[in-house]
C-alpha cells in the first residue's frame, strides 16, 4: 500500500492535458495500485466495468490502445521488408529491404502533408478541402455532438487528433508497402518513391475520403471496416498497373511464353516476415475500433485469426491437388490472403462466417497466381493475388456475410435474408475503386516513365540492383584485407577451442 501511495502521492502533483481536456493520471495510477493492480484488466475485459469507468480514464486507455494498435501495424513494415527480400533473389536483398524501410518515409510524410486533409477533413462527397498538415479547428477528443473542427469524419473517434493521424498514416505506409513487391527486382528506385509519395498523397487519400471520409460511397452504404478495399486493393490494382507497365523480370518467361520459376534467396526470411505480418494485422483489424471496446476488440481478434488459419488449410489444399506438393510459399501467401479476405467484413461476421471468407481466400491466391503468370503478369511475391484479388473477395464477402446482430447499420447480407442491396453496394465500391485507381496510377506510372525513367537497364537486373543502384550486398563475401596474419607458432597445444590442424598450419593460409 505504501508503493501505490507513493505513486499516487507523486501522480497527484503531476497531470496531463490533452487538447485542452484536463485527465488526472491519479485515476489510472488508483485504479491499477489501490485496486490491487487489477482495475485496468478488468476495465480491458468487463462491460460492466468499462461502462462505469471516468470519461477521463476511457480517453486515456482508448488513446493508449490506438497508440499501441497503432505500433503493431507500423512494424508491419518489417514484415513486407522480410517477405518481399526472401521470396526474391539475393542480388536484390538490399533493394528491397531499403525501398520497404524508405517507403515509409515516402508514405507517412505525403500523408501528413497532404493525405489526411484530403482523406478525413472536411469538403465534398470526393474530397476533403482542409486540414492539410493536421492543420484547422478540432477539439478532439470530443465526440459526435460535442465535436466541433474540420475532421468531422472521425468524431466517432474518442481520442486525441495526433493519435487517428498515427494509426491511419501507419495504413496509408502499408498501401505503399504492398506495391514495392508486384515490381520487385526491376524498377528503379527512386522511381518506386516518387510514385510511393504519389499515391499515398492523392489516389490513396482521394479513395479513403470516399469510403471513410464520409464521402459519396459512405453514403451509397458502402462498408470496409479495416481496408480490405481502401488499403489492400489500392495497393493491389497500384501494383498491378506497375507490373503491366514495367513488364516481367529478365527469363521469367521463355520465348513460348512458358514459365520460368525464379526462386527466392531465402524461404526463413520469407517466414519470419510472414509471421511479424500475421502479428501486425491483429492490430491491423482490432486497432480500427479505435476504442479499447472490450467486445469489439475479442471478436475481430476472433474472427481475424480464424480466416487466417482457414487461409492457410485453403492454399495447402489447393495447391497439393495442382501439384502434388506442400508449397510452403503458398502456406504463406495463404495466410495473408485469409487476413486480407478479413479485414473488411471482421466486425460484422460470425466466427463460422471469418473460416468460410479464409478457405476461399487461401484457395483464390492459388489460382490467381497461376492466372496471372498465364497473362505473364510477373509478380515475385504474388502481391496482386493475395491483396487485390482476396481485398475484393473481402469486401464482397461484407455483402455476403455480414450480420445484423453485429451492425445493425450494415444488416444482414444476402446469405443472411438481406437481400441484394448490401451486396450490390460492395459491388459498386470493387469497381469504382478500382477503375480510379487503375487509371490515375497509370498516368503516374507513365509520368515517371516518361521523365525520370522507370525500369532499371537489361545490365543493370542482370547484375542485381544492390550493386548497381545501392552499392553494397545483402551478403558480402568474407574479405581477409587489412586482418592481420596470428602467429600460430606461439599457441599453445592443446588449447581448448584450437584443432590440432590450426595449430599445425602457417600464419595466413
Amino acid at each position: 500500500m505504501s508503493l501505490s501511495n507513493n505513486f499516487v502521492g507523486f501522480f497527484d502533483k503531476n497531470e496531463t492535458h490533452v487538447h485542452g481536456l484536463r485527465i488526472a493520471i491519479t485515476d489510472i495510477m488508483r485504479l491499477v495500485f489501490r485496486s490491487g493492480a487489477l482495475a485496468l484488466p478488468l476495465l480491458l475485459t468487463s462491460s460492466v466495468a468499462w461502462a462505469d469507468v471516468d470519461p477521463e480514464v476511457q480517453v486515456i486507455v482508448d488513446t493508449l490502445w490506438v497508440v499501441v494498435a497503432g505500433i503493431l501495424v507500423f512494424f508491419m513494415n518489417a514484415g513486407f521488408a522480410l517477405l518481399e527480400s526472401g521470396f526474391c533473389r539475393a542480388k536484390n536483398a538490399v533493394n528491397i529491404l531499403a525501398k520497404n524501410f524508405s517507403v515509409a518515409a515516402m508514405a507517412g510524410l505525403s500523408f501528413f502533408i497532404f493525405g489526411f486533409g484530403l482523406m478525413f477533413a472536411d469538403g465534398n462527397p470526393y474530397i476533403g478541402l482542409e486540414g492539410f498538415l493536421l492543420a484547422g479547428a478540432d477539439n478532439s477528443p470530443s465526440m459526435n455532438d460535442a465535436y466541433a473542427g474540420v475532421f468531422s469524419s472521425l468524431s466517432w473517434a474518442g481520442v486525441p487528433l495526433e493519435a487517428k493521424f498515427f494509426f491511419q498514416a501507419c495504413f496509408a505506409m502499408a498501401a505503399a508497402s504492398i506495391v514495392s513487391g508486384a515490381i520487385a527486382e526491376r524498377i528503379q528506385f527512386q522511381s518506386f518513391l516518387v510514385f510511393a509519395f504519389v499515391l499515398v498523397a492523392i489516389i490513396y487519400s482521394i479513395t479513403g475520403h470516399w469510403i471513410w471520409g464520409a464521402g459519396w460511397l459512405a453514403d451509397m452504404g458502402f462498408w470496409d471496416f479495416a481496408g480490405s478495399t481502401q488499403v489492400h486493393s489500392v495497393g493491389g490494382w497500384a501494383a498491378l498497373t506497375g507490373a503491366l507497365i514495367l513488364g516481367p523480370r529478365i527469363g521469367k518467361y521463355d520465348a513460348k511464353g512458358k514459365v520460368r520459376p525464379i526462386p527466392g534467396h531465402s524461404m526463413a526470411l520469407a517466414t519470419t516476415g510472414g509471421f511479424i505480418l500475421w502479428v501486425g494485422w491483429f492490430g491491423f483489424n482490432a486497432g480500427s475500433t479505435m476504442a479499447a471496446a472490450p467486445g469489439d476488440i475479442a471478436h475481430i481478434a476472433t474472427t481475424t485469426l480464424l480466416s487466417s488459419l482457414a487461409g492457410i488449410a485453403g492454399a495447402i489444399l489447393a495447391a497439393y491437388l495442382r501439384s502434388r506438393s506442400f508449397d510452403l510459399s503458398m502456406m504463406i501467401n495463404g495466410c495473408l490472403a485469409g487476413l486480407v479476405g478479413i479485414t473488411a467484413p471482421c466486425a460484422w461476421v460470425s466466427d463460422l462466417s471469418s473460416i468460410i471468407i479464409g478457405l476461399v481466400a487461401g484457395a483464390l491466391v492459388v489460382v490467381f497466381v497461376e492466372v496471372f503468370d498465364a497473362l505473364k503478369i510477373d509478380d515475385p511475391v504474388g502481391a496482386t493475388s493475395v491483396h487485390l484479388v482476396c481485398g475484393i473477395w473481402g469486401t464482397l464477402a461484407v455483402g455476403l456475410f455480414a450480420q445484423e446482430q453485429f451492425s445493425s447499420d450494415v444488416g444482414n447480407g444476402l446469405l443472411f435474408g438481406g437481400g441484394s442491396t448490401l451486396f450490390v453496394a460492395q459491388l459498386i465500391g470493387v469497381a469504382a475503386v478500382g477503375g480510379f485507381v487503375l487509371i490515375s496510377s497509370s498516368i503516374v506510372w507513365l509520368l515517371i516513365r516518361a521523365t525520370i525513367g522507370l525500369r532499371a537497364s537489361e545490365e543493370e537486373e542482370m547484375l542485381g540492383l544492390d550493386i548497381t543502384e545501392m552499392r553494397m550486398r545483402a551478403y558480402a563475401p568474407d574479405d581477409m584485407s587489412g586482418m592481420r596474419s596470428v602467429d600460430t607458432s606461439a599457441t599453445v597445444p592443446g588449447a581448448p577451442g584450437v584443432s590440432p590442424s590450426a595449430q599445425q598450419a602457417p600464419a595466413g593460409e
